[in-house]
């Protein structure tokens, strides 16, 4: 069976082309996992300075009673 050099060239040309948009895309995957992970630490900061901030509210000005026609 003859094989055309054009038909392998065209073959190789392809394998390159996937292999590099499969190297791109795992960089953009890797760089999205990072930027998650920030995330989800700058969240879970947030959310122990905004417990803190709610907890020290409450025991600066407890809550008021409510009035009295309720």
């Amino acid at each position: 069976m003859d094989v055309d050099e054009n038909s392998i060239e065209a073959l190789q040309t392809r394998i390159a082309f996937q292999d590099r948009t499969i190297e791109d895309l795992n960089g953009a995957v890797t760089d999205l996992w990072k930027e998650i992970e920030d995330l989800r630490r700058s969240v879970s900061r947030l959310e122990s300075r905004l417990g803190a901030a709610e907890g020290a509210l409450l025991e600066v000005a407890p809550p008021e009673p409510p009035p009295p026609h309720y």
